[in-house]
């Protein structure tokens, strides 16, 4: 187990790089062993998922190197096998081998993911998409049967909710389908136009990535012959611009895609954060007199769920009272007793809805971060607070922020990774 230990009240300054997006990497992975050849990736983030995600490639006889954010994986001599459990149940992307092996073998065996406890998260709309191409599912002992001895064949399918994983579960698993596949009410998130053109690169023939309808033909083979840049974490860039705002003296984010983030800055335009948006980095100055605001979160492009916590500390800054409509996940609250802990004035309701009223004279406590958002607000805050911080249970932040002790410690913070 490890902790962070952060001695705060220093204001950052400088830049920092963001890193390529977890969301695209942990799908990027899995979606590696439907080519028939060596693949490789580039702007990789140096997280805890891909070392995960490595260990499940390694027990399919895939071979992986990752160093200084190259990825290549080799899926020529695959074989079937029983998935690590341990491995699986450490991160919720797992689920995305569902999809690959499917499209890869026509069957997959897949305990069910674990990953950060943000309340129910169901796989039934990946498993609607699964029947509807012909595959068989049933489910025992927390773990997911899927097969298609027919072979799979392309379908028509309405997603009965917006789903980003069962949109990405769905492409991967037809690719290779017999005809053209027809998802509806898909996701938009960019992270799915970086599944697809990773995979359209490779010979798949996917039209509509980025809108609500998305056409997949099947193909026969994939072949990568080039290196895939993965797209920059947009929720990396958010907390940063975040904490940034709410602590620094001048912070220049780099390596962004501004349009990725345009419902997180409005609302930081709307606090009063006198944003410069640069081609590909947004530039934050000291901030003052900055003003409450309501958001509500939802599906891209609108304000991502995975950015309400890291924003959190900010909104501490306002004069007034800002509320959060949790739309998407509304048991995600676990970082609201570990920031109260901190002095933050945070409160919630049985309907979703969280209250932060202007806060001041944070002291620094010990806490627990949840899972890997819950975590950020809680070093952000952190970061903000007088005296020493310690951060549990560090694991969950480790899982998705790229070398997040060096970037903050390049920024003048005071932090460090301790055994626990």
């Amino acid at each position: 187990m490890k902790k962070l230990v952060i001695h705060g009240g220093r204001r950052l300054s400088g830049e920092v790089t963001i890193g390529g997006a977890k969301n695209s990497t942990v799908a990027l992975i899995p979606a590696a062993i439907l080519a028939e050849t060596p693949v490789k990736f580039d702007s990789v983030p140096d997280i805890l998922d891909v070392y995960n995600l490595q260990a499940i490639l390694n027990s399919m006889n895939v071979t992986s190197t990752f160093r200084g954010g190259e990825l290549m994986i080799d899926p020529t001599n695959i074989v079937e096998s029983e998935l690590p459990s341990t491995a699986i149940k450490s991160l919720r992307a797992s689920y995305y081998f569902m999809g690959s092996l499917l499209g890869r073998f026509g069957r997959a065996t897949v305990t069910f993911p674990g990953g950060d406890n943000i309340g129910p998260r169901p796989i039934d709309q990946h498993i609607k998409g699964f029947e509807a191409l012909g595959a068989t599912v049933h489910e025992e002992n927390y773990t997911v049967y899927i097969n298609a001895e027919n072979g799979l064949k392309a379908a028509r399918i309405f997603l009965d909710v917006v789903s980003v994983g069962a949109t990405m579960n769905i492409i991967m698993a037809a690719v290779h389908a017999e005809g053209t596949t027809v998802l509806e009410n898909a996701a938009r998130e960019p992270e799915i136009i970086d599944l697809a053109t990773f995979l359209n690169n490779m010979g798949a023939q996917i039209r509509g990535a980025g809108t609500d309808v998305i056409r997949i033909t099947g193909v026969k083979k994939l072949e990568s012959k080039n290196t895939h840049t993965i797209i920059p974490d947009r929720i990396e860039a958010g907390t940063y611009l975040a904490l940034a705002a709410a602590q620094g003296d001048g912070v220049l984010v780099k390596n962004v895609i501004p349009e990725h983030l345009e419902s997180f800055t409005a609302k930081l335009l709307e606090m009063g954060v006198d944003l410069e948006v640069r081609e590909d980095s947004i530039y934050v100055p000291k901030s003052v007199n900055l003003q409450p605001i309501h958001i509500k979160t939802a599906p891209f492009p609108g304000f991502a769920t995975d950015l309400q916590q890291p924003v959190t500390p900010l909104l501490t800054l306002a004069s007034g009272t800002s509320v959060i409509q949790e739309t998407i996940y509304p048991e995600r609250t676990r970082h609201i007793p570990e920031l109260q802990k901190l002095g933050v004035d945070i409160s919630n309701d049985v309907y979703g809805q969280i209250n932060v009223t202007q806060s001041s004279n944070f002291h620094g406590a010990r806490v627990s971060a949840a899972e890997i958002r819950a975590g950020a607000s809680l070093v952000a805050t952190g970061l903000m607070a007088d005296g020493i911080t310690e951060v549990i249970n560090a694991e969950h932040v480790l899982r998705g922020y790229d070398h997040i002790v060096h970037k903050l410690t390049m920024l003048n913070a005071d932090i460090q990774i301790e055994e626990e």
